[in-house]
């Protein structure tokens, strides 16, 4: 592929964001950065929270796992949709009803500044982490593409993706997010579109005929009833889905935040209906892409990768079809990886300049400082972490770190759990230790539950036992008046 070409391709997208930027963050106040001065349209706040979602990692890594477990993410899909309703009808009137920036701050309302402290800080040091290692796989595949070929070395690829993220976000924050995030939330899956197109082209198919052609396949099979053992069991997937939603998303302010950011409740509200639905479609399509790379992998002889998330990559770039899939397929992960990451980086500024530095409290124009400073700092954090994971030769090692990150939404769902479903105060001081207690027991409880139960191994289901370890250890603490 022509180094020339993509160079000019990402530098006209990046334009484009720019001009976006130039167009909503005029004179933006720290009411537009955090929230969009609660004027946000819905369906476009619904749209851009489809490219939070799907993240780069995500863009390239749900098509291979059709070839393990077919269609049967769709059931964890489902249970998305369940999750969200909970939200528009439980947690988003909660937030409203106290007219939050950052949820967090219903922590401290409901039991005190130590609770409210250790909600934030897990947000942040997951939320870190996460997006460190997303963009950290991001700016692997951007030094492969492009930057390397011109000599430019990693560490300078990381500091362009992360100053790019920061020249699009630094003034407009949220106003400019839900915009950006919305063009390329419809850009990636117009990439996934064209993609799936040329497949299926390639292999003669018409759309109705590659659709029929998935269907009849092994790959189309969505439930599975047979074994309770088994991690990919209907039961399982969609309660699992159902708890990572209200984590990942209710209980998350990079998700959050845009819909704090409409104008009233119902509009939040119907933003989450909407984007709950718009959800099935673009995850059947991104099965349906894996479903038919690995049919045209066997008609054309192509070997499959030893990992799954190469399949598509592998394909897209070197599997015979023609060159403009090539260029559709690495905007559409850019696209994907960006508008996972610009959000992310806001709700961090976000949440560290209100619920970490108390700067809620301060006149506008020392508030608006000190966020333009906290924005800095967050994206040197994210560059140095990036070259942490750079300097971890071992793969394994960076697998346990982001696994660990994700043992920290466990005891967020606890306390959120705790705080809307009883009346109890509890010892403020001591909930950061059963936040810290709670994911210690569940990785011993996740380690040894196949020693003791035949083999029986959690998947994401683990999270609902965090959670409930975290509420019990809340019962323990909870005062006796």
């Amino acid at each position: 592929m022509d180094r020339y070409l993509v160079l000019i391709v990402l530098a006209g997208y990046f334009l484009v964001l720019l001009f976006i930027a130039w167009l909503t963050g005029r004179k933006a106040n720290n009411m537009a950065f955090f929230l969009g001065n609660k004027k946000s349209p819905w369906p476009v706040v619904a749209i851009g929270m489809i490219g939070a979602l799907i993240s780069g990692v995500t863009f390239v890594s749900v098509p291979g796992w059709v070839g393990e477990s077919r269609f049967g993410y769709m059931q964890m899909v489902l249970g998305y949709t369940a999750g969200y309703g909970l939200i528009a009808f439980i947690l988003l009137p909660v937030y409203y009803k106290l007219n939050l920036t950052s949820i967090y701050t219903y922590l401290r309302e409901r039991f005190g500044f130590w609770t409210y402290h250790t909600g934030a800080w897990i947000f942040l040091v997951s939320r870190t982490i996460g997006t460190a290692f997303r963009l950290f796989l991001m700016a692997g595949v951007l030094q492969i593409i492009l930057f390397g070929r011109f000599g430019i070395p990693f560490t300078a690829t990381v500091v362009i993706t992360i100053l790019l993220i920061w020249l699009y976000t630094f003034k407009g924050g949220i106003k400019t997010i839900i915009w950006t995030d919305s063009l390329q939330a419809i850009l990636f899956i117009t990439s996934a579109i064209l993609v799936f197109s040329s497949v299926s082209a390639a292999m003669g198919w018409s759309f109705a005929e590659a659709v029929t052609a998935i269907r009849k396949s092994e790959f189309s099979q969505i439930f599975f009833f047979d074994h309770w053992q088994d991690k990919q069991y209907f039961v399982k997937q969609f309660f699992s889905g159902m708890f990572i939603a209200i984590v990942m998303t209710g209980l998350d302010q990079d998700m959050m935040q845009k819909n704090l950011s409409c104008r009233n409740i119902r509009d939040a509200q119907k933003n989450m209906i909407l984007y709950s639905i718009l959800l099935i479609p673009v995850n059947l399509l991104f099965l349906s892409i894996g479903a038919i790379l690995y049919m045209y992998a066997a008609a054309k002889g192509i070997s499959l990768p030893a990992r799954s998330d190469d399949l598509f990559p592998l394909i897209a770039t070197t599997g015979g079809l023609p060159y403009m899939v090539s260029v559709v397929f690495i905007l559409g992960v850019i696209a994907a990886a960006y508008s996972s990451a610009d959000s992310a980086l806001t709700a961090l500024t976000t949440s560290f300049t209100l619920d970490i530095l108390n700067a809620g409290r301060l006149p506008e124009e020392h508030a608006q400082k000190l966020r333009k400073r906290v924005h800095v700092g967050i994206s040197v954090v994210l560059v140095l972490i990036i070259l942490g994971f750079k300097l971890i030769t071992n793969s394994s090692i960076i697998s346990a770190i982001f696994t660990v990150a994700g043992y920290t939404y466990g005891p967020l769902l606890g306390l959120f759990t705790f705080g809307l479903f009883t009346r109890w105060k509890i010892n403020d001081a001591l909930a950061p230790y059963i936040a810290i207690i709670s994911p210690v027991l569940c990785f011993g409880i996740d380690k040894l539950t196949p020693l003791l139960f035949n083999g029986y191994s959690f998947g994401f289901e683990l999270l609902i036992v965090n959670g409930l370890i975290t509420f019990c250890g809340l019962l323990l603490i909870r005062e006796k008046k």
